[in-house]
């Protein structure tokens, strides 16, 4: 058994065969049935493997939920445009640094 340590990508953790704990029922419940969340976990809480699994979850990659619960719940599999902001490993102790990165994101 490969162990998906320091992974995050959903992708990547299905592709490679690493170990994956199921958990796209929530994920089906979260996007189905949901209205708005604040997700508050601690570091190394599996925060980033979430958003990865709704990513490809609203690209409409249905051959990566092979054989996972979620399989047997969506019948549509609708793609989604998918808009990322990563704030990873950048400093935004001052308003202004957050402002010019959302700027430049939004003109790329």
């Amino acid at each position: 058994m490969k162990y998906p340590i320091g992974i995050q990508t959903f992708e990547q953790i299905i592709e490679d065969g690493y170990v994956y704990v199921d958990k796209t029922e929530l994920v089906y419940r979260l996007v189905s049935e949901g209205k708005i969340y604040f997700l508050s976990r601690p570091r190394r809480f599996g925060k980033s493997l979430l958003l990865s699994t709704l990513k490809s979850y609203f690209q409409g990659k249905k051959a990566l939920f092979k054989g996972l619960a979620i399989e047997g719940l969506e019948k549509e599999w609708k793609k989604y445009p998918i808009f990322h902001i990563d704030f990873n490993g950048g400093n935004f102790t001052h308003q202004d640094t957050l402002e010019e990165v959302l700027h430049v994101l939004v003109k790329s």
